[in-house]
């Protein structure tokens, strides 16, 4: 297989592709992916990571997961979600990276196609899951992936730790966009109105019920069916929930024929579904109906480089002008949040109303970072990392430099390439 084959191999896709050799250099590329980056590809000099991090070196080498290195490693296809520099910005990309062989089996080298995850975004995005850091991307890779299909999805993880809109990124994702995204909040739902709000009832089926209404499962006909919280729903009436799903069937209460829904199924749980189920209050067929591929949530305390791109979406959407003293930011990056990402966008609500300056400090904090705080005074005049100590100054500096973020760069005697990695290293952005 010559080179003149795999160009026409990847001019035929309509997602950005390359091919490139064991060395990271480009041998032949596409419009789609010449359209997404700013930096000019000049075939058999151009690496991938040049043109996709700015970067000098392989992105194994600043902590992320390589996908031609796996393929090397294992021989086979794999993907993975990095943050890219394109023409529109920094922008997540699921690579899909898979070996190409001749004839006799020989790897000629490594096609690379991009799909970009719209549903997330590596700085302030309203409406968009935020976030840089390893196990946000790795999230981020099976969402993707569960989008393109249509098996019913459970997503696991703590309160807080973003759910709903983890589920409505797949929906959004998902061929069934432009259709119904209808939420079914489990919790407190009584067995009096399961069956009235999620099939709804006929005029005159009981006492109230003066007209007819459609319930939520026919809502959602031809789009997804999100059910939240579904450890909360009793036992007794998972069998009736459990039909639903085997069928797509159902009958409205006073109502005489079936009525079918076709819906794409997201399930949402903090509980331990299969503890439940060990322990005979969750059905083990209901357990495997719904969860056909399972994607756990990190905590916010799994992606604490996340937290400073958090707090500046918050504040856009509170606050007007506000932002967060080096040292108050540095107390929100090492707090533990039991209650997650909804627990820090509360926090940053309260600050950004008690502080009386543009600048919040951190008196201005809520009194459980202040106790936090107090809890780990013992260890202030522990020694620190050179390494900790480069990332408090670059954090600084990035909150406080009059200049531009190429001027930075001069200042600190580094190019701009290696201020981007180090930034990138220590979960920064530059304002």
């Amino acid at each position: 297989m010559n080179l003149s084959v795999i160009q026409s191999m990847i001019d035929a896709l309509e997602k950005p592709a390359i091919f490139i050799r064991p060395d990271y250099s480009i041998q032949a590329v596409n419009r789609a992916y010449l359209d997404t980056y700013k930096q000019p590809v000049k075939l058999g000099h151009s690496r991938c990571h040049e043109i996709s991090h700015h970067a000098a070196e392989p992105c194994d080498r600043h902590g992320e997961e390589c996908p031609l290195l796996y393929c090397q490693q294992h021989g086979r296809s794999t993907s993975v979600v990095h943050v890219h520099h394109t023409q529109t910005g920094l922008q997540h990309c699921d690579i899909l990276m898979r070996p190409v062989r001749d004839e006799d089996g020989m790897t000629l080298g490594y096609l690379e196609i991009l799909n970009k995850v719209t549903f997330a975004a590596a700085g302030t995005d309203v409406n968009k899951m935020v976030g840089v850091s390893a196990p946000f991307n790795r999230m981020l890779n099976l969402l993707n992936r569960a989008a393109s299909a249509d098996i019913s999805v459970l997503l696991q993880g703590e309160t807080g730790t973003g759910k709903e809109l983890a589920a409505r990124a797949v929906h959004d994702a998902s061929l069934r966009h432009d259709k119904p995204f209808v939420i079914i909040e489990c919790t407190g739902l009584s067995e009096a109105l399961f069956e009235s709000e999620l099939f709804g009832h006929e005029k005159g089926a009981f006492t109230g019920a003066s007209q007819a209404k459609k319930g939520l499962v026919e809502l959602a006909n031809g789009g997804t069916l999100f059910f939240d919280e579904i450890g909360d729903v009793p036992l007794n009436m998972q069998v009736k929930l459990l039909r639903l799903l085997e069928t797509r069937s159902f009958r409205a209460v006073g109502g005489l024929h079936p009525k079918r829904s076709d819906f794409r199924l997201v399930c949402a749980s903090h509980k331990d579904l299969l503890a439940m189920v060990e322990a005979g209050e969750f059905r083990q067929d209901l357990y495997y109906r719904i969860a056909g591929f399972p994607i756990q949530l990190p905590a916010l305390r799994e992606r604490p480089v996340d937290i400073p791109l958090l707090v500046e979406q918050f504040l856009l959407v509170s606050t007007e002008g506000k932002h967060f003293s080096h040292a108050a930011m540095q107390k929100l990056c090492t707090y533990s949040y039991p209650g997650n990402i909804r627990e820090l966008k509360s926090i940053v609500e309260q600050a950004s109303l008690i502080a009386n300056d543009s600048q919040i400090q951190i008196e201005d904090l809520p009194q459980v970072l202040q106790n936090h705080s107090q809890e780990q005074g013992a260890s202030d005049h522990e020694i620190r990392s050179l390494e900790a100590l480069e990332g408090d100054y670059l954090a600084q500096l990035c909150q406080t430099f009059p200049g531009s973020f190429e001027a930075l760069a001069d200042a600190l005697g580094v190019s701009d390439r290696t201020l981007y990695r180090k930034l990138h290293k220590f979960g920064l952005r530059f304002r």
